[in-house]
């Protein structure tokens, strides 16, 4: 009898080892990387969005009021936790800053459609027409560096979260969705399917 158990829990045991350390560090928390990136795309791209809340109209003691009265009465909702992405550290703050300062001198290219963002969440030298030789040269240099910093800043992310390298990919794909859709107006982005088109 002892024998037919040890035949039949061992092995299940094992398999049970065996399946758990498979599932271990396979979570990743996307919405916390996203809203991350949503944040720091926000920040390097700068001023717009001070710009849309000074547009906002002011909401009237009604609307105030209907608004106090259904969160107070009104269903509750129920939000689950969400993981803190860090984001803060010495290394990840130097290249937001980076990002931030050098998108002054990139900003009149994107404007002026020479640079578009890929779908990959780079910066690309769409033309330089309408450039001279210095100031071409000057935009290549400004969107080598800047691209250096982006994939410096999600190897950093990646670190600072003891995520594995194998999720920078990750971390890659969810700016590359944040550097589009925050992307201002009249600044060309690349579709998944690799055409591009103006916003």
């Amino acid at each position: 009898m002892k024998k037919k158990l040890r035949k039949t829990v061992l092995p299940a045991f094992l398999i049970f080892i065996i399946g758990s350390c498979v599932t271990i560090n396979i979570y990743f928390p996307a919405a916390a990387v996203e809203k991350a990136a949503e944040e720091i795309v926000k920040e390097v791209y700068g001023e717009e969005e001070q710009e849309k809340e000074k547009g906002e109209e002011p909401q009237g003691l009604l609307s105030d009021g209907i608004r106090s009265a259904s969160l107070y009465f009104g269903p509750r909702a129920a939000y689950a936790q969400e993981a803190d992405i860090n984001i803060t550290t010495p290394a990840i703050r130097a290249l937001r800053q980076s990002l931030q300062q050098r998108m002054a001198s990139i900003k009149p290219y994107l404007d002026g459609g020479n640079v578009g963002i890929s779908n990959k969440g780079f910066l690309v030298v769409r033309s330089s027409e309408g450039l001279n030789l210095k100031e071409k040269a000057k935009l290549t240099r400004l969107v080598d560096s800047d691209n250096r910093d982006r994939e410096a800043l999600y190897v950093e992310i990646a670190k600072a979260n003891n995520f594995g390298p194998e999720r920078v990919a990750d971390i890659k794909e969810l700016f590359a969705k944040s550097w589009i859709k925050e992307a201002r107006g009249g600044w060309w982005v690349q579709e998944p399917d690799g055409k591009w088109r103006k916003k």
